[in-house]
């Protein structure tokens, strides 16, 4: 087991003038059945603005109607000495623990990282420059969770999920992304973030980052030499990912009525839609140089997102406004 206070709050530092979103997740599922959770904490900073935050709540369980989302917005987020992010008076995240309130739904969590904190980006110097101008780490990348749920009257434990903690900020999102992350029963895992961003009047190709961890041996996949290929819509996603060490290649689907839709703003202006399933399925392979190919599949437990423009993708859009 490996686990550390891995990131800080960003929007503290940020200047009055400049433009700015922040979000801390947590994804957890249940070990055995398609049922899991996917709580963020956010902050909004449009450029001369205050910052403001939100929490949201989404619980999946395949195949009983759809998601069931809620959300909340208060001013003045902050950033405190326990917790990564506090928004209003009862939520917040920090080291081992999650807790708060959104509508009819309420928690009481902790987590239990299992592997030492991921930087997606290739080196640290990606982290204190301009660009890229959307940054992520996993603080754990594989996490046991624990404590309960509460949606209404129904009450749900967690002792034994397992899922993960991230944490992404910037100045803008991107153009269009993609979230993938699984955790087998042996305790392999993926959790890759694979972007398009915008430079001037052009968006580039897939670019990936992030890492496969394959029998305790952890893989990265973004580097100089790393490719892309990426065929990607709403409820399915095939990818082929290539580094020096290794190809990774498989798929990740859902139905869409087991996806949630929610509309993120975007600092200077615009808005994404953010199309979530976090009980997915997923296959993957891996051919690593010297080491047998690795095969698996997670039913029910993995993570997609997608990141798009587009409005008009056959998923119910949550009636909460971002910001």
């Amino acid at each position: 087991m490996a686990g550390a206070r891995a990131t800080s709050a960003r929007f503290p530092a940020v200047r009055e003038s400049a433009g700015h979103y922040e979000s801390y997740y947590l994804k957890a599922c249940h070990p055995e059945e398609p049922i899991g959770v996917w709580i963020r904490y956010t902050v909004h900073k449009p450029p001369g603005e205050k910052p403001k935050g939100s929490v949201w709540f989404t619980f999946f369980e395949a195949g009983a109607g759809g998601p069931i989302a809620a959300k909340t917005t208060a001013p003045d987020p902050v950033a405190g000495e326990r917790d990564w992010i506090q928004v209003g008076e009862a939520a917040g995240m920090g080291d081992g623990r999650a807790y708060g309130w959104a509508g009819d739904a309420w928690w009481e969590l902790t987590f239990e990282p299992y592997e030492a904190p991921l930087f997606h980006l290739p080196n640290s110097l990606m982290y204190r420059s301009k660009l890229p101008k959307t940054k992520l780490c996993s603080p754990a990348p594989f996490a046991v969770f624990g404590g309960r749920i509460g949606i209404g009257e129904r009450q749900i434990p967690l002792d034994g999920w397992r899922g993960m903690v991230g944490h992404n900020w910037g100045a803008e999102h991107a153009e269009r992304w993609i979230w993938l992350h699984a955790i087998t029963d042996d305790g392999d895992w993926l959790d890759a973030a694979i972007g398009r961003v915008t430079m001037g009047s052009k968006t580039t190709p897939w670019i990936a980052n992030g890492a496969v961890s394959i029998d305790g041996e952890r893989f990265s996949l973004g580097g100089l030499g790393a490719g892309a290929d990426v065929k990607a819509r709403p409820g399915l996603c095939e990818f082929h990912l290539t580094t020096r060490r290794l190809v990774l290649s498989g798929d990740v689907s859902a139905a869409l009525e087991d996806c949630v839709a929610w509309a993120y703003a975007d600092p200077a202006g615009g808005e994404h839609h953010s199309i979530n399933c976090s009980v997915a399925d997923m296959r993957v392979r891996v051919d690593a140089k010297e080491r047998p190919v690795k095969a698996f599949e997670v039913r029910g437990g993995a993570a997609y997102e997608l990141g798009i423009r587009e409005t008009d993708h056959g998923v119910k859009l949550q009636p909460f406004p971002d910001g």
